[in-house]
């Protein structure tokens, strides 16, 4: 049987946050929840199209309950700062969903000296999941969802080229940012386990979807593959987010390759799994950010 939203039990009372949910796959996970009566913090850098996003779900359902969240992923001290604010305001997170990500922009450092790619989809959620776990530690029962994508696979950690010391390639340096994330969302579980704690890590990808991801590159790109609708791509994260799973789980599309179709357990490349790699990025991490994390 096919996984769709229709399964998605009511949320009412759960506290969701979805970073980049303005628009493509955060978008569509935020308004699902939020049709299931979730309480969804709307986190995006551009309030204007957070407001607009948050007005387009309203259109559907009135009674919505969002909250806009104002976070600029490539700057550490707005993440923080961020973080900082979701602590003070609210008792409870159920599931934290890192979604937000770039891909293949134009060769970039973050304000914090991290290239691109790594910057924002690895660091910035790192950092945010690391400042929001004393909420997480609250609420019975938390989540962690990290978004991963098929260009894991061909990704590898080069300690020497995090912060663009070598020529740019965009392939490589995505691959890398979300290798990245699935090293972490599988090491978060470890740490997790170990230290007792009552929250799940588990990661997502979703497929090949059409969305404002590719706005930096060449759009039309995507139609050289299989691919599908954000809606249908954020599926995954949205099973992620709600199923009943076990920690460590990593969820995609059922089709081939796993470009398109349904979500199901999704195939974890054996680099990936290696708990040496994963606990030396964390560390790494640790030690650049200063936080002191599990």
């Amino acid at each position: 049987m096919n996984w769709t939203t229709d399964q998605i039990k009511d949320q009412g009372g759960r506290v969701f946050l979805v970073t980049g949910a303005n628009t493509g796959l955060g978008f569509e996970t935020a308004r699902a929840l939020a049709k299931k009566n979730a309480f969804v913090i709307l986190a995006g850098r551009d309030q204007h199209k957070i407001y607009q996003a948050m007005l387009n779900i309203r259109a559907e359902k009135p009674e919505a309950r969002l909250e806009a969240g104002l976070v600029d992923l490539s700057d550490l001290s707005s993440v923080q700062a961020f973080a900082e604010s979701i602590l003070a305001k609210h008792q409870r997170l159920d599931v934290l969903v890192n979604n937000a990500g770039v891909m293949f922009p134009p060769p970039g450092k973050t304000k914090d000296g991290f290239e691109l790619q790594f910057g924002v989809n690895f660091i910035a959620h790192f950092a945010l999941t690391a400042r929001l776990l004393p909420l997480l530690k609250k609420t019975p029962g938390s989540r962690v969802v990290t978004l991963s994508s098929i260009a894991h696979k061909n990704g590898k950690i080069d300690f020497d080229n995090l912060k663009l010391e070598k020529p740019y390639n965009k392939f490589r340096e995505y691959g890398q940012s979300k290798v990245a994330d699935l090293l972490f969302a599988l090491e978060l579980q470890r740490r997790l386990e170990k230290n007792g704690l009552d929250i799940i890590s588990v990661a997502a990808h979703p497929g090949i979807s059409k969305t404002e991801l590719l706005r930096t590159d060449q759009p039309e790109m995507i139609n050289e593959f299989p691919h599908m609708s954000a809606s249908q791509g954020a599926l995954s994260s949205l099973l992620a987010a709600t199923g009943k799973l076990e920690g460590g789980s990593y969820i995609g599309p059922d089709g081939e390759g796993e470009m398109t179709g349904y979500p199901t357990h999704a195939f974890v490349a054996e680099y990936a799994k290696d708990p040496l790699v994963a606990s030396a990025l964390w560390e790494y991490s640790k030690h650049e950010l200063g936080i002191d994390f599990l």
